[in-house]
């Protein structure tokens, strides 16, 4: 007796995903150049690495410190793969655009925002990497001001996974019913 003609597509899609993990774990990844950024050392307004990988605690990030803080007002925080907004600051993506593109930000819609369920990145079934979808978010930070925000990395080399690389730039808010104010 033969077999189904479904059973032998199953049986090759299983084959394919046993093949697709098994080339996934003996490829060693390339990590992305950037060096976790010193607690403590003055750090640029564009361009911030932190090591988000203890599962039990948040690393809580505040804009206008340029920070990770453990105390006071905060703006996002990382834990592994999930990224929040502080209860009082929230975000808008402004979609897959050019980090360089985007000028002033919208002055409202913003809300308290989980960045998970693969909202910031895209993974590789291939290589089990997660990478970023080089969407623009605006901030409004804990204490009102205007944040634009692009996810760089997810990996570096002194950690490995759960080190984030963001670029941020302090910003305005659009002047309602100004030329292309998102409504």
């Amino acid at each position: 007796m033969k077999a189904p003609i479904l059973v032998w597509v199953l049986a090759g899609a299983f084959l394919l995903l046993v093949a697709s993990l098994l080339i996934g774990s003996l490829s060693t990844p390339e990590f992305p150049p950037y060096p976790v950024t010193t607690p403590g050392a003055p750090a640029a307004d564009s361009l911030y690495t932190l090591d988000a990988s203890r599962g039990d605690s948040w690393q809580r990030f505040d804009f206008a410190r340029r920070a990770v803080v453990d105390s006071g007002p905060w703006d996002i925080a990382f834990r592994r793969n999930n990224v929040i907004t502080a209860p009082s600051a929230g975000a808008i993506d402004l979609g897959p655009v050019s980090f360089d593109s985007v000028g002033d930000v919208p002055a409202e819609g913003y809300a308290k925002t989980t960045f998970e369920d693969g909202k910031w990145y895209a993974y590789s079934m291939f290589s089990h990497l997660l990478t970023s979808r080089h969407h623009v978010y605006a901030v409004r930070t804990a204490d009102g001001r205007f944040v634009k925000l692009e996810f760089l990395a997810y990996y570096c080399r002194e950690v490995g996974a759960a080190c984030y690389t963001m670029r941020y730039k302090t910003t305005r808010p659009r002047a309602t019913g100004s030329p292309g104010a998102r409504e």
